[in-house]
């Protein structure tokens, strides 16, 4: 995985660079968005992957795909990636992309499970409490986990707030044993 990233990480960057010269972060997320797809459907990573297609037919394929969203520099960042036998890394390229974006618009992204589903109230409650604790607009992706028991657990880039009774029980077993 981390060799994904180190792999990754100079093209996002590459794009991040043109998409804010060009003021397109917008339209290069989605057509990253597009392409990252692209790759992570079987029926399309066989093509994509397959040494019996031509980079040509490769390329033609996306296009045809991305529609509107394949301008000049879509294009060339594509034949890019095929030149440089990368295509595969389009989903953690985009991955890191929407980092970049998410950094430059103040934003950090964090994930909740939640043992229950949330109202919306609690939403709000939430994404208020975490902004305040970061300095940065949240966006939020709730996700039920019933394996919690009870309680959330919050993932923010490295931090982790575990509020999970299934967290608690089991830093109660780890006190219990030492």
């Amino acid at each position: 995985m981390a060799e994904l990233i180190t792999v990754a990480r100079p093209y996002a960057e590459a794009v991040y660079s043109l998409a804010t010269e060009q003021g397109k972060l917008d339209q290069w997320s989605d057509a990253l968005s597009w392409l990252a797809a692209m790759v992570n459907n079987p029926d399309l990573a066989q093509v994509v992957t397959n040494p019996k297609h031509t980079a040509q037919e490769v390329e033609a394929l996306m296009l045809d795909v991305l529609g509107s969203r394949g301008n000049d520099d879509v294009k060339r960042f594509i034949a890019a990636l095929i030149e440089n036998a990368r295509l595969t890394l389009l989903p953690e390229i985009a991955a890191q992309f929407e980092l970049l974006k998410a950094q430059s618009e103040n934003i950090v992204d964090a994930l909740v499970e939640s043992a229950f589903a949330l109202s919306g109230e609690q939403k709000a409650e939430l994404t208020n409490t975490l902004s305040k604790k970061y300095g940065k607009a949240v966006r939020l992706d709730v996700r039920e986990n019933a394996d919690l028991i009870g309680g959330v657990r919050v993932s923010v880039g490295d931090d982790v707030i575990d509020a999970s009774v299934r967290g608690k029980l089991q830093a109660m077993a780890v006190s219990l044993k030492n």
